[in-house]
């Protein structure tokens, strides 16, 4: 079971090892992921630091602080969808979609992106060090204390549209 801090602007995988909790590093020796997501023209999806530069080349086709649209109708970003470069859309009543490029993607599909790479740096880690099965399948993950219930489920979705079981918010 790994613990996933899915943050607004950066998040983290770290589990607990018999010496205590171990933050998981890429290669580079970095804990963080910046949470950006950057869909490319071939329509292929680049999470962290990469998605982080195209901030500035791609913004059309970049998403960051989804968390903040996590588990929110259309109707309740309305007055936010001026503040970021990508489009918000979503009919009234429906989820909020987020348009990145030629595609179209729910904040909960946007962060399974983000989770689909916490959970390939933790597999990989583990893979690496043999002393764990490197399947990863079980998680928690972190929300603020002020989530409500929407925000929560969404947060769940996300996880089991990324292949986790999350045991617990």
């Amino acid at each position: 079971v790994v613990g996933i801090d899915l943050g607004t602007t950066n998040s983290l995988v770290a589990f607990v090892g018999r010496d205590g909790p171990i933050v998981i590093r890429d290669g580079s020796g970095e804990a963080l992921v910046p949470s950006v997501v950057s869909i490319d023209a071939g329509g292929a999806a680049v999470v962290g630091r990469e998605a982080a530069r195209r901030l500035l080349t791609d913004p059309l086709r970049t998403v960051y602080s989804v968390k903040r649209l996590m588990g929110r109708g259309a109707e309740d970003v309305r007055g936010e969808a001026a503040l970021f470069p990508f489009r918000l859309s979503g009919e009234a009543g429906g989820v909020v979609r987020v348009g990145l490029g030629d595609r179209e993607l729910t904040p909960p599909e946007i962060s399974a992106l983000i989770l689909r790479e916490l959970k390939r740096r933790a597999e990989e880690y583990f893979l690496e060090q043999g002393e764990f099965d490197p399947e990863v399948d079980r998680a928690v993950i972190t929300v603020p204390a002020h989530f409500n219930d929407a925000q929560r489920t969404a947060t769940r979705d996300a996880g089991r549209i990324a292949g986790l079981d999350v045991l617990r918010i």
